[in-house]
């Protein structure tokens, strides 16, 4: 089960492809949008960051910012970011601390699951989706639920 929406959405702090530490208490005065995905390079997961990356106007207009997290690492994130000219940041956790924070770990095997977390501009959860296997489902309800 994800996290539950109005809840305070968890503080934490992972790498990030600008080069920067991400800290989410840092993002605190504008909406944002977590998404967790498994893997780069795969299928579904590079289907889903095409669909963020093919909506993010429409995110930027609304002063909505854009985040995945994924357990790979920063190298990898580079070259996967680059080649599906992603315009937007994506978190390395290595060990899944942040996705189990957020429950989008697959017990037993701790592979993220697919969850979208929209967060309000007090990072209070104001809407979630899960679904693993399907891309598309996770900018539908995130555009819906601003």
């Amino acid at each position: 089960m994800p996290l539950k929406e109005q809840q305070k959405a968890p503080n934490f702090e992972l790498a990030s492809t600008s080069g920067d530490i991400f800290k989410l208490s840092d993002q605190e005065g504008e909406p944002l949008i977590l998404f967790f995905y498994p893997k780069n390079f795969t299928k579904v997961c590079t289907a889903e960051v095409c669909e963020f990356r093919d909506a993010f106007s429409e995110f930027r207009d609304l002063n909505v910012k854009v985040v995945g997290i994924s357990q790979d690492t920063i190298s990898s994130h580079h070259k996967f970011k680059k080649e599906n000219k992603l315009p937007f940041e994506l978190l390395s956790d290595p060990k899944g601390k942040v996705a189990k924070l957020y429950k989008a770990t697959i017990p037993v095997i701790g592979m993220n699951r697919r969850i979208t977390y929209l967060l309000d501009k007090e990072l209070k959860i104001k809407a979630v989706y899960e679904n693993m296997f399907s891309a598309d489902g996770h900018v539908k309800e995130m555009i819906a639920n601003m």
